[in-house]
């Protein structure tokens, strides 16, 4: 059976549907129904919900087929109602229609596609998990917990059905520097700002030394500041926000370290769990994505990938650069052939 007509159904049901991060429970629900709908087991954890293919046979290796069902807060730049799901001229507009609800529900028609064949050499998951836009504690890390042991993991994410085979790990640093007040006229107190100049210039400066051929070096970038109380004040106390991007050659612990041993600011990271991560291009699946004609890259932007811990390969419809953006949309086409290029994919994969 080809389900593409229902994903599309499907895609405009969740579009209609708000479920902005950590308020999913009503897209859960539908993606819960309508799974039951194909005589399929849905499992459900919060938010998160998964299923099981018919033949899953313990002993076999397991593929997680993985993407999200949240979205972020409608951009202010929208000219049309996010919510509602409008077809003009084959393109879909909505919110989550790209990213990453084109995804979803294209994974979720190549698990009911491969779901009737008993013979596969590989057992399926298909998973939508909540929270991915806040990586919050309800989304694909509680989901995982639940799983058994994934061999391997398709996160549907918009890329142009171009295989992201790295993406860049994250984290961001809370920096204050401090110093002593005084009058701005006299020589006194300690300038808390100058001493944050130092610093700046070291994260605009330092490179890593390990570079990767996909990911580029690590990253550092100060993105914020915030220092005095008045014009006249020389400033006790000077903040600044760095944003930090990770290569899969180093870990996110190793890089913070050496930051601390280069700056004298105090720091601050606000998360760590998103971690770089990478695959070879050995690996079957990237193999089979070689020989279907499919480029690859490394990615800049983080997903659920970063927080899994097996090998996982990023790819879905869509482009990366709609996500976010007022008046999203996808391509009806996009969905057609994503189905078809994930199905190509697995059908003759061996792992």
């Amino acid at each position: 059976m080809n389900y593409t007509n229902e994903a599309i159904e499907l895609l405009k049901k969740l579009i209609s549907t708000p479920s902005i991060s950590s308020k999913e429970n009503a897209t859960a629900n539908i993606l819960t129904t309508y799974v039951e709908s194909k005589g399929v087991k849905a499992h459900r954890i919060k938010n998160n919900v998964w299923a099981f293919n018919k033949g899953f046979t313990e002993g076999k290796p397991t593929i997680l087929l993985n993407s999200h069902h949240d979205t972020v807060q409608p951009n202010p730049g929208y000219t049309r109602d996010p919510f509602a799901p409008t077809i003009e001229n084959g393109v879909l507009y909505g919110l989550g229609s790209n990213d990453a609800g084109a995804s979803l529900v294209s994974l979720l028609a190549t698990f009911l596609t491969l779901n009737e064949q008993l013979d596969l050499p590989y057992n399926l998951i298909w998973a939508a998990s909540a929270e991915e836009e806040t990586t919050g504690d309800n989304g694909i890390g509680l989901l995982i917990s639940q799983l058994p042991r994934i061999d391997f993991g398709i996160v549907g994410e918009p890329s142009k059905m171009e295989m992201a085979i790295a993406e860049k790990g994250l984290f961001v640093l809370d920096c204050t520097t401090h110093g002593t007040s005084g009058h701005a006229a006299r020589e006194e107190g300690v300038n808390a700002f100058y001493k944050a100049l130092d610093d700046i210039e070291w994260f605009r400066s330092y490179k890593f030394t390990k570079i990767s051929d996909v990911l580029g070096p690590v990253k550092m970038t100060v993105t914020q500041i915030n220092s005095g109380v008045q014009s006249n004040v020389v400033p006790k106390e000077c903040k600044f926000v760095v944003d930090v991007r990770v290569n899969e050659l180093y870990k996110n612990q190793q890089v913070l370290e050496t930051i601390r041993q280069n700056v004298s600011c105090d720091l601050v990271p606000r998360n760590m769990k998103m971690s770089s991560s990478g695959i070879s291009l050995e690996h079957p699946i990237i193999t089979r994505g070689i020989a279907l004609g499919r480029p690859y890259y490394g990615s800049p932007t983080t997903s659920d990938k970063a927080l899994m811990n097996f090998e996982t390969l990023k790819m879905g419809p869509g482009d990366s650069a709609r996500s976010h953006t007022a008046d999203e949309y996808i391509l009806l086409s996009e969905i057609k052939d994503g189905i078809a290029l994930y199905v190509d994919f697995l059908k003759e994969l061996k792992l």
